[in-house]
């Protein structure tokens, strides 16, 4: 008999004698009706097939194995055919088949316990799995070739900070974090954006209370006093969305010592400038961009995208006046992300720009526009990006 007719058999099985399953775990039930079904079956034979089921039915079928893989940061299935994921960087192909039937019945089942759906009539849809791991999918007619299921798995395990840049860096932004300034992580897509934004954090001391808003959950900090809010899309039925911007304005009301932002994308950048201006120092947040100063542009266009009529100069005040640093983080060849530049928000021709930090004796010329921790000195020694 072969796998694929053993699982569905037993799937079956169990699916007809859920009402018999309250009170029996399911890898035990799982066991009997693979050794009903197939008395013959060797002991790895056997061990495959539970393992098989159990992946279809609590699980992504063939797609679990994967997804328990520390390796793996991506997984996309660009339709029927083979399944594509990405190690350290590399993207690489798959013993993995699928076919149209089971691709629409692993996004099915993404998006179902969410409120979500995904049809003809709503073709794009982002979800997310219990462990964070952000999820896409675009079905029939905007993909053309059958449905798509992109899946970035969120990391399995914490990157320090001396993993993305050299010594001396590290003693300036840890410096920077711990001093309260506002720092902003800017990069491209896969960059490594939240991955940084989630080791910087680590240096957030663990007495203050930290407000995290996030489009999908992904950082965890390892503070004691952290509280996690997520935005939630409309339901089917098109009601019940909370923007990003909701919360953070929510955030405001929950006395934090520090507002994180996992990523600006729209209006709320309005909101999170406010928030560094009007006594949370030491915020973090990331936003999608090429360099620093591009990454103060994209805030500006941010800003004016919402429905708050603010002339142009206003808003370049709100971001001069709100950011100290901002850190751009690059993937190199190989799939390496390294930070690539630090640069300090200074004034110049009425608008806010950026500078790029050369040595220790920049930092000393960051203008006095808040507060700083006092026992967190500025780092010694020289510290240049590579």
């Amino acid at each position: 008999m072969k796998t694929a007719d053993l699982t569905t058999r037993v799937r079956d099985r169990l699916v007809g004698a859920a009402d018999d399953l309250a009170d029996v775990r399911l890898e035990e039930r799982v066991r009997a009706l693979v050794r009903e079904e197939a008395p013959l079956l060797g002991t790895e034979a056997h061990d495959a097939a539970v393992a098989a089921v159990i992946a279809d039915v609590a699980g992504l079928g063939a797609l679990e194995p994967l997804l328990v893989d520390p390796d793996v940061s991506e997984v996309m299935v660009n339709g029927p055919g083979a399944v594509w994921v990405e190690r350290a960087g590399r993207l690489s192909r798959t013993d993995i088949v699928l076919d149209t039937p089971t691709i629409e019945h692993l996004v099915e089942k993404v998006v179902a316990p969410l409120g979500l759906r995904v049809d003809r009539a709503s073709p794009l849809v982002d979800a997310r799995l219990p462990d964070g791991s952000r999820v896409n999918a675009v079905v029939p007619p905007l993909s053309v070739d059958g449905p798509c299921l992109t899946i970035r798995r969120f990391g399995a395990r914490a990157v320090p900070l001396d993993a993305f840049c050299p010594p001396g860096v590290c003693n300036l932004l840890a410096w920077a974090v711990t001093s309260r300034l506002n720092v902003l992580v800017s990069g491209g897509t896969g960059a490594g954006k939240t991955t940084l934004l989630n080791a910087l954090a680590a240096f957030i001391p663990g007495e203050e209370r930290v407000v995290t808003v996030e489009d999908a959950v992904e950082l965890r900090l390892p503070g004691a006093h952290v509280v996690r809010l997520e935005a939630r899309p409309a339901n089917a039925e098109g009601a019940g969305e909370v923007r990003l911007r909701d919360l953070v304005r929510n955030a405001l009301r929950m006395r934090p010592d520090r507002i994180v932002v996992g990523e600006v994308r729209g209006p709320e950048a309005l909101d999170m400038l406010q928030a560094m201006n009007t006594g949370h120092e030491g915020s973090l947040s990331t936003c999608h961009a090429n360099s620093p100063a591009d990454a103060l542009r994209r805030l500006e266009t941010m800003v004016l995208m919402g429905d708050v009529a603010l002339p142009l100069a206003a808003v370049r005040d709100q971001v001069r006046a709100a950011l100290d640093l901002v850190v751009q983080v690059a993937r190199r060849p190989g799939g390496r992300r390294r930070i690539v530049a630090v640069d300090e928000v200074v004034v110049g021709d009425g608008s806010a720009q950026t500078r790029p930090l050369a040595g220790v004796a920049g930092l000393h010329e960051l203008p006095e526009r808040r507060p700083r921790d006092p026992s967190a000195p500025p780092p010694d020694g020289a510290w240049l990006v590579p």
